[in-house]
């Protein structure tokens, strides 16, 4: 179904893409609709459904110990860029590694080979996949460059961006409107102006883009609005003594970035969180890249999104179909596992300078070998015309 929508240096950013809104200001937020957020269907078979996980405030943070699990997400800056990785020890590694996640740069005709005769879906990450990691989480612009691959490869495949930034945050980053967006690990999606979220079974909202045009929305997650609400200016306040802190309003979600506080501060920053949330059983705590994110406690991640896309674009549990997801974070194992796993096959590109265990099929390097896949992607389907 399409949407009328060589190896080159790391991608180089442009200045700030249309506005300048940016951390811990709150988006617009439509009114709680339960019908939106707990619309479940009668039917025994739906896989789709928004139940509440586990209540537990401190997930697999606590489970291993604060400062352990915040140090394990978050490896030295150094070995974050490919240029200043020199050891024929790490080389080497990540030649070895290559073996069980083989480039998706030269093994593209082998991956395009099973694509043949098949309706391609793409789904991207934003930060650290389409745009460098920085140290200001606020300043990860795309370049000029990947916005125009970005743009032509959603010529020729539906294509979505699944981004743990805010769905309006992570808008103002790409400003493509032919795009789908699901923010806030996707508990926030929408449409673009003339497609729909036709899901069977799930309800969604109808609201008004930037450009007056009307766009379908799914959000699951809208009844704790109020609490994230909360928790958010509790964090910020908290928060605000530690050098380097920046506590980031993700709409369904809020990230406390620690990039920039120094190490000795890392427990100080987990204790302030903790005691925060300790006292809301319907909020979780994860951790990414050098940031602890709290969640509402709900059975719903990138994984699910996928699915929820695929149905709604008609393009579950179809054998001509081929989803691909490209992204470089822990939280993008849960759509790498539903594509190695699930009814709707499909692979999984890890984007990673360093080696490490995923459920992704293939690997990319970084955002500038992520702009090659896409412009090969866009010269293969091309060449089928």
């Amino acid at each position: 179904m399409d949407i009328k929508s060589s190896h080159s240096s790391p991608v180089m950013t442009d200045s700030p893409p249309i506005s300048n809104s940016r951390l811990t200001i709150r988006q617009n937020r439509l009114p709680y609709s339960s019908a939106a957020a707990t619309a479940l269907s009668q039917n025994n078979n739906l896989f789709l459904t928004v139940p509440r996980k586990k209540t537990g405030i401190l997930d697999d943070v606590k489970s291993t110990g604060w400062l352990d699990a915040m140090k394990s997400s978050s490896p030295p800056p150094a070995i974050l860029n490919k240029d200043n990785i020199t050891s024929d020890t790490s080389d080497m590694s990540y030649r070895e590694w290559t073996l069980k996640y083989p480039s998706a740069l030269t093994t593209f005709e082998k991956i395009m080979s099973f694509a043949k005769g098949k309706r391609v879906a793409l789904f991207l990450d934003y930060d650290g996949t389409l745009s460098p990691i920085v140290e200001e989480p606020d300043c990860a612009y795309m370049s000029s460059a990947m916005r125009t691959a970005v743009q032509n490869v959603a010529k020729y495949f539906p294509t979505a961006i699944i981004s743990g930034r805010s769905r309006d945050k992570v808008y103002e980053f790409v400003g493509l409107s032919e795009l789908y967006y699901a923010g806030s690990h996707g508990m926030d999606i929408m449409s673009p102006a003339g497609e729909s979220l036709n899901h069977e079974h799930l309800s969604r909202t109808v609201s008004v883009n930037e450009q007056g045009k009307d766009v379908n929305l799914f959000q699951p997650a809208s009844e704790f609005l109020p609490m994230i609400d909360k928790v958010l200016c509790s964090l910020v306040e908290s928060t605000k003594d530690i050098e380097g802190v920046k506590v980031e309003d993700n709409k369904f979600c809020i990230s406390v970035h620690y990039r920039n506080v120094e190490e000795k501060n890392w427990t100080l920053v987990a204790q302030r969180v903790d005691y925060v949330i300790r006292t809301y059983p319907k909020l979780r705590l994860t951790h990414g890249r050098k940031v602890l994110e709290i969640r509402p406690v709900i059975d719903w991640d990138k994984g699910k999104a996928v699915t929820f896309l695929l149905e709604s674009l008609g393009l579950n549990n179809c054998d001509d179909v081929l989803p691909i997801y490209v992204g470089d974070d822990r939280t993008d194992e849960d759509a790498f596992k539903v594509l190695r796993d699930g009814p709707n096959h499909g692979y999984g590109v890890l984007v990673s300078a360093v080696p490490k265990d995923s459920n992704a099929f293939y690997s990319l390097r970084d955002p500038s070998e992520v702009m090659e896949f896409l412009k090969s992607l866009v010269t293969w389907k091309r060449s089928l015309a």
